[in-house]
């Protein structure tokens, strides 16, 4: 099941500019999720980061797994079972374990983003992801968020 960027943000609250995934290629309900972020030299990170040699930060990296296993948890049987309208929470980052950085990721890269959905109880998710560029790990890392109810007035 593929999501475009009109869909994924029905899942995401967050835009630009820190919307980070373009396009979800395939996803599995309740498992995992594999979505891309084609990184341009127009991303307003790359004015300072770093002039004369534009490199996407490792955290922005995180973050983007970090989108996608919203997207992964929003859109699977258990958030919208239990937590009725997933609209109503954000899922906030609680820790993030093992992160490793391989390579560095440049303008006209196209990241893929593989997340899976380890475990969910009681609101809190542990997730696994690696990112990749042409087939080659970026980035890996576990990640933990926690399910907290938000109020939008």
């Amino acid at each position: 099941m593929m999501m475009d960027i009109h869909e994924i943000i029905n899942y995401l609250p967050h835009r630009y500019p820190f919307l980070l995934i373009d396009r979800v290629i395939e996803f599995n309900p309740g498992k995992s999720l594999i979505a891309i972020k084609n990184v341009t030299i127009n991303e307003p990170f790359f004015a300072g980061h770093f002039p004369g040699r534009p490199v996407m930060p490792g955290v922005l990296i995180l973050e983007a797994m970090a989108q996608a296993t919203c997207v992964l948890a929003n859109k699977s049987p258990v958030a919208l079972e239990q937590e009725n309208d997933y609209r109503n929470y954000l899922h906030l980052f609680a820790g993030i374990d093992n992160a490793r950085f391989k390579r560095m990721v440049e303008p006209g890269d196209q990241l893929h983003l593989d997340v899976k959905l380890l475990r969910y109880k009681q609101g809190i998710w542990k997730f696994s992801g690696i990112a990749t560029v042409n087939n080659e790990v970026v980035c890996s890392a576990d990640m933990i968020s926690a399910r907290k109810e938000i109020n939008r007035d």
